[in-house]
């Protein structure tokens, strides 16, 4: 069962995603709250859920970026917002987001990204990720080996270190040597961040 806490100040907004969730058999609501201050803990002093929605703006004009990095540092966090500026999925992503949904998603769109960011994957729509290339631009291309380049692919598109092994027809150690040197290359730190260099540097290979 999937554990999942929602964060949003809009009572409306809560409910709602609530009530999508409550109507999935493998997920559960852990906590729906209006700050991330009164978010469950566990013994540990970690949220008790096994991944947390948070809405970017709570209560004021000021992302929480500050909430998301501490979050983020002991569950998933997926980023829900009104918003589709370019300059906030990009710092969402930076503060250690592991995705970016806009609240007029359809469902499925929220129940693929709960799923995706839930099993370690990242999670960004394709109208996101274009508008987000569109800002970011395309920088002068790094030496990265044509192999180093699919598993980055792979990687920024949620797919383990295993299950791009598998895909590519190598161990799992080859891939995690590759995902190593992109991140000396790059100078990558976090998934978000590979995630932002893949759509800056590549086009995904087809599953």
């Amino acid at each position: 069962m999937l554990r999942v806490a929602i964060v949003d100040d809009h009572p409306v907004a809560r409910y709602g995603l609530a009530a999508i969730l409550s109507a999935v058999e493998d997920m559960e609501i852990a906590a729906t709250v209006a700050g991330c201050a009164e978010l469950p803990l566990d013994e540990a002093g970690a949220v008790a859920a096994d991944l947390v929605i948070v809405d970017l703006y709570l209560s004021g004009g000021t992302p929480a970026l500050d909430d998301i990095t501490r979050l983020s540092a002991r569950r998933p966090v997926l980023v829900v917002s009104a918003s589709r500026a370019p300059a906030d999925v990009l710092a969402a992503m930076q503060a250690g987001a592991s995705g970016y949904l806009t609240k007029h998603a359809a469902r499925e769109a929220y129940l693929t990204a709960i799923r995706s960011v839930a099993s370690g994957g990242f999670y960004l729509s394709a109208q996101l990720a274009d508008l987000l290339h569109a800002a970011t631009g395309t920088p002068k291309q790094t030496e990265l080996s044509p192999r180093e380049q699919e598993a980055l692919a792979y990687i920024a598109r949620g797919f383990t270190h295993q299950q791009t092994a598998t895909r590519m027809g190598v161990s799992k150690a080859t891939v995690d040597t590759y995902i190593a040197r992109i991140r000396t290359k790059l100078g990558l730190g976090n998934k978000a961040e590979l995630t932002l260099a893949a759509l800056r540097y590549l086009a995904p290979p087809q599953p």
